[in-house]
């Protein structure tokens, strides 16, 4: 049995415990708390925080291949444990142009991909000369651990951006990029097996509130083209990275019908959940695939559309929110994921529907993922 080894046990983790099962792979998850989600299905956990080095050493010794939940981690010191020959998937040097999204933006840049004009706040001596070829609003964004939302700022004009800088002690933690109206926001979850076979999923549309994903489209509503240049961006990153596992790339549709990559994550990705219910082969299944140098599954949709409403928290409570669990599930080819979280609180992903339809139309999706949130949310 082969034995992979999770940095981080949220609910990224815990969804790959079906397809653990499925193939006969044992899971062990380093995390911190004895109630998070993926505790309740490894077969073995360490305890500890998620850059806790010394740890992930105690986690090599129970694996055969270590992958990430959460990128959130010390390269530095796991490099060492790399050097020892402990086995990491994706490979560090795949993690490392991509903890900071400014040398992200840089990587992303010159292997020619297309992505928003950006610089680095510790670039910026004259920040008003400096920001002549950008127009406001522009996007002011920290380099590391910001995630659904969290550390990026839309600052309408000079004066904002001076003011947001100076109560800033670290201003170099930032980076600036300009603001792209977008037409809509789009994600592709591609994954790369040990031999360098790729597999790509339907590209999607991601619809946020507050920068935070609210739900997914599949497949999104774009151009054969556009389908085309999403594709081209995922071989061409995966291939540059040598890249072993599951990437989630977000990406912007522009006005003009241009398609420039957002962000990526090196791991398994909110905007690939409909995959467990709507594909052949799940996100989660297929990063097991990938780390465990098993064949790659078939990504293609089982149904002409479906989607993936997240379950957020609105509220501080302890609640398991029965009720309004029943009345999702109750709805015709809905599936209920919930994360089994102890604590809600306002913005917390607590758990996802997914609905599948039998024909592909988009104002109906989107009417029925509206449907959904009236459930979920209270009016």
């Amino acid at each position: 049995m082969k034995r992979v080894g999770v940095i981080g046990g949220g609910q990224l983790a815990w969804m790959m415990g079906d397809a653990a099962k499925k193939l006969g792979v044992k899971l062990v998850v380093q995390t911190p708390s004895k109630s998070d989600p993926a505790v309740a299905i490894a077969q073995d956990t360490v305890f500890a925080a998620i850059d806790d080095a010394k740890a992930t050493e105690i986690l090599a010794q129970k694996s055969d291949v270590i992958t990430f939940e959460n990128e959130f981690v010390d390269i530095d010191a796991l490099s060492l444990l790399a050097n020892q020959g402990v086995c990491f998937r994706p490979k560090l040097s795949a993690l490392a142009p991509l903890l900071d999204k400014y040398h992200q933006r840089c990587y992303l840049r010159d292997l020619g991909l297309p992505v928003p004009q950006f610089l680095a706040v510790d670039e910026v001596e004259n920040l008003e000369s400096k920001l002549e070829h950008l127009d406001f609003p522009v996007v002011l964004k920290s380099r590391r651990h910001g995630y659904d939302g969290q550390g990026t700022f839309i600052i309408p004009d000079l004066a904002s951006l001076q003011q947001k800088l100076s109560q800033t002690v670290n201003q170099s933690q930032f980076l600036i990029e300009e603001f792209v109206p977008f037409e809509r926001e789009l994600a592709v979850i591609a994954a790369r097996s040990v031999n360098g076979e790729i597999v790509i999923y339907p590209v999607v549309e991601t619809q946020q509130e507050k920068q935070v994903c609210r739900r997914v489209i599949a497949p999104a509503d774009i151009t054969p083209n556009q389908v085309e240049q999403s594709s081209a961006i995922a071989h061409t990153l995966l291939n540059s990275l040598e890249a072993v596992g599951v990437f989630g790339i977000e990406l912007f549709l522009t006005t003009d019908g241009k398609v420039l990559v957002n962000e990526i994550a090196p791991r398994t990705h909110n905007s690939g959940h409909f995959s467990i219910d709507a594909c052949e082969t799940s996100q989660f299944e297929q990063h097991l695939r990938a780390l465990c140098s098993l064949p790659l599954g078939n990504p293609a949709l089982h149904c002409a559309m479906a989607i993936m409403v997240n379950l957020l928290g609105y509220e501080n409570s302890e609640n398991d929110y029965q009720n309004q669990c029943q009345q999702l599930a109750a709805i015709p080819q809905a599936t209920v994921h919930w994360y089994g979280k102890i604590e809600s609180r306002p913005g917390r992903k607590l758990g996802h529907v997914t609905v599948l339809l039998d024909e592909y139309n988009p104002d109906i999706a989107n009417h029925l993922a509206h449907t959904l949130e009236s459930i979920w949310y209270p009016s």
